[in-house]
């Protein structure tokens, strides 16, 4: 089975060229989201690690709703913080949320250097669908 591409027109604009999301079999591999406006793609990135991560997450559902899925598909996240020590907590917070708590996805976070767009905050997955 060929791998199929995603590129979704209620995602946020890609900033560079890549697929919103490829499926490889039963995963869906969701490129790193930002957060950027959906809508609006001339719009500041807001401020702060709060703002930041539930625009990720927004950006993030849009995406696995356009593939037919929600964050219960998610079964793998990297999370890339430009200020780990300072932003991780509020960061994991958010993230949490979107989670059922007996089904939390692995995870990966790290620290970066910088972001595309002055992000401080970027997100990816790995969904399975069942």
């Amino acid at each position: 089975m060929d791998p199929i591409f995603h590129l979704l027109p209620d995602a946020p604009k890609p900033v560079t060229p890549y697929s919103h999301a490829v499926e490889a079999g039963p995963y869906i591999f969701v490129t790193g989201q930002l957060a950027t406006d959906p809508d609006d793609d001339t719009r500041p990135i807001p401020p702060g690690i709060e703002a930041q991560t539930r625009k990720v997450m927004d950006n993030l559902a849009r995406v696995l709703r356009g593939c037919g899925l929600t964050f219960a598909n998610v079964v793998f996240a990297r999370i890339y913080l430009t200020d780990f020590k300072r932003d991780y907590a509020a960061m994991n917070e958010i993230f949490s949320a979107c989670f059922d708590p007996s089904r939390r996805p692995g995870r990966t976070t790290v620290g970066v250097t910088d972001l595309a767009r002055g992000g401080i905050v970027e997100v990816d997955l790995i969904a399975f669908r069942a």
